[in-house]
């Protein structure tokens, strides 16, 4: 089985995937602040696969931050968007969520993937 929440990202300007792209994923408490759950860094192909393990995933609200601002910097490239902050809704625990990112040095794009 694989993580219930999986993403990919994409660098647009050089037309391959963003690798070393680290990431944080958190989840929204009841009082309202957030709790990293997960971290990781994009691989070669620009995923991670394994945030989550399978079957621990709960109903709320998460966060997924990318930290462009590392990744451009490593390429000595300026970015207008030091990071990309993406917030979505769990509310069925037995679907998979895959949440790509399609970046480049002043622009991001995001969507649910499949």
């Amino acid at each position: 089985m694989r993580s219930p929440i999986t993403t990919h990202a994409l660098d647009t300007n050089l037309g391959k995937p963003a690798t070393d792209l680290p990431i944080q994923l958190s989840k929204r408490k009841a009082d309202g602040t957030w709790e990293q759950i997960a971290s990781g860094v994009t691989n070669a192909d620009g995923r991670i696969a394994d945030l989550l393990a399978p079957g621990s995933l709960r109903v709320g609200v998460y966060q997924m931050r990318f930290d462009t601002g590392t990744y451009f910097a490593a390429s000595d490239t300026q970015t207008f968007y030091p990071e990309v902050l993406v917030t979505f809704e769990i509310k069925a625990t037995d679907e998979h969520y895959h949440v790509p990112l399609l970046i480049s040095p002043f622009g991001f794009s995001t969507y649910r993937g499949s």
